[in-house]
């Protein structure tokens, strides 16, 4: 009979433990977008104020240039993830030499982790197109700093890759015809082994705003920006009869092709780097900030919601966005410098329309933004969502009425950005209460008028608001729920395990005996 019970028991821990286990591997899994964080930039942040500043933003994954120590301190203890990076300078010591590797791994990852989530090493930037002649010590280096890895038993927690610039591929589009440069295969197979035999990702800066500039009447414009698409704009492969409905995850597949034609089927792609210029000279009159605001809000929306691509679609990739701050400090062209969500002084460069997929980037630093009524949108849409505002959503909307001091002008539209707005400020600005099933979008501009002012332009007073939280209703929302949700499992597991085996165990040992 004792010896029943202590099976029991055992079958009971064995099934908790590989609960929590498969529970904390899934939320791993989940796609992110993160930043990446260069440092020309003439008021860069100190580094507590930067990582105060990244969790306000609720920025969970960063990636960084370097191993800088004041960072990789700051961020201790706050579970951002940090992917940090092997400048190309340092590549000659580290892949000529074990002990310079194992030298680097002990002073810029052991000597902080666990304490500091360091995920990943980026081995270089771009090596095999900018510094060709660094090509045969790159696999070299990479082995060497994932043997110290192992010494240190990090290499599970501790991936190590190299990022690419996409013109390691060639013929692209159809992304079925796309494949590895040939004379980089040499270095490029051994490469992707490495990849596949350490469970680690194949780095790739994907740039869509560059291939519009070079195809320019060729790729359309909505095609770069994930903008929605009539099935005749659609991009087709003539070999798959795959459809492609942004110019990102064409890239994506091209990069799976490639590696299909070498025989690598099982190394992911992560978006080391991509964005869109808010600001370019005479020669980019595309780098705008409407282009930026639009490709990075959509961006973001396309990884949450974790559609994967046309050839994968069970496999959403993860990004770094480029970057959180302009780089003021960088040298022309003037895009160089405008890559930026922020400013150095954090203050937005634009406002993402993030609303409705959690709390990613979307928080109001600035405390000055509106929620409106978006152009091209009929007056019976409007109609509705002002309904909506008004009635259920419980929006003060008194002003509007006629006689009141914004009742003109008289159509739905103002009106409609009145409601949305007094409905945005009752709910604290929360994620999702600028939405109105896409008719809303949120802005820095004051919308007021004349003697019509917006409930956002309003003195508030000096007394605590409470902020509301917004339901999240979109499919990303569902997920983002879900994981919290597995957070939750996994503590309630620990919680009745330890319960369990506080009363228990002591008993049912006793009886073994």
């Amino acid at each position: 009979m004792a010896i029943s019970k202590l099976m029991l028991v055992l079958l009971f821990l064995t099934q908790a433990v590989n609960t929590s286990s498969q529970v904390k591997e899934e939320e791993e899994n989940v796609p992110f977008v993160g930043v990446n964080i260069g440092t020309d930039v003439s008021n860069l942040p100190e580094a507590s104020e930067l990582v105060a500043f990244l969790q306000v933003q609720k920025i969970t994954h960063v990636r960084i240039y370097d191993a800088n120590a004041d960072i990789l301190k700051a961020l201790s203890g706050t579970k951002i993830r940090v992917v940090i990076s092997v400048p190309n300078n340092q590549l000659l010591a580290i892949g000529s030499s074990n002990a310079s590797a194992a030298a680097w791994i002990d002073r810029n990852v052991a000597a902080y982790y666990p304490e500091t989530l360091i995920t990943g090493v980026s081995v270089g930037d771009e090596v095999l197109s900018s510094v060709a002649s660094l090509g045969p010590l790159l696999v070299a280096a990479m082995e060497s700093l994932h043997n110290a890895l192992v010494a240190s038993n990090l290499h599970q927690h501790v991936k190590v890759s190299t990022p690419h610039a996409a013109s390691i591929i060639l013929d692209p589009f159809p992304p079925s015809q796309a494949y590895f440069n040939e004379s980089l295969v040499p270095v490029v197979l051994p490469l992707l082994r490495f990849l596949s035999r350490t469970s680690s990702p194949l780095m790739m800066n994907l740039y869509p705003y560059y291939v519009f500039m070079q195809n320019k009447g060729v790729v359309p414009l909505d095609n770069a920006l994930f903008k929605p698409l009539t099935p005749n704009k659609e991009m087709v492969d003539p070999n798959t009869l795959l459809h492609y409905t942004n110019v990102l995850d064409a890239m994506l597949d091209a990069a799976y092709f490639s590696m299909k034609n070498l025989n690598v089927t099982d190394v992911p792609v992560l978006v080391t780097e991509t964005g869109w210029p808010a600001r370019g000279d005479s020669n980019e009159p595309y780098a705008t900030k409407d282009n930026a605001d639009t490709y990075n809000s959509n961006l973001i929306r396309h990884v949450f919601d974790r559609s994967g691509t046309p050839l994968h679609p069970e496999t959403t990739s993860s990004v770094f966005i480029y970057e959180l701050f302009n780089e003021d400090l960088r040298a022309p062209p003037v895009s160089e410098a405008n890559w930026g969500l922020f400013y150095g002084n954090t203050t937005p460069a634009y406002l993402l329309h993030v609303s409705g997929i959690g709390t990613f980037l979307a928080n109001d630093t600035t405390n000055q933004t509106y929620c409106i009524a978006m152009d091209g949108f009929d007056s019976k849409t409007l109609q509705a969502a002002l309904d909506w505002a008004c009635g259920p959503g419980r929006a003060n909307c008194s002003d509007i009425q006629p006689g009141e001091t914004c009742y003109q002008p008289n159509n739905v539209k103002s009106h409609a950005s009145y409601a949305f707005d007094s409905y945005y400020q009752k709910e604290g600005k929360a994620p999702g209460t600028c939405d109105f099933k896409g008719v809303a979008m949120i802005t820095t501009t004051d919308p007021s008028h004349g003697s019509c002012i917006f409930p956002g332009s309003k003195k508030v007073s000096n007394k605590t608001k409470e902020v509301v939280n917004s339901t999240i209703s979109s499919s990303a929302g569902e997920k983002l729920r879900f994981k919290t949700f597995n957070s939750i499992k996994i503590s309630a597991i620990n919680n009745v395990l330890h319960i369990f085996l506080a009363a228990y165990l002591p008993t049912l040992l006793l009886g073994l005996l």
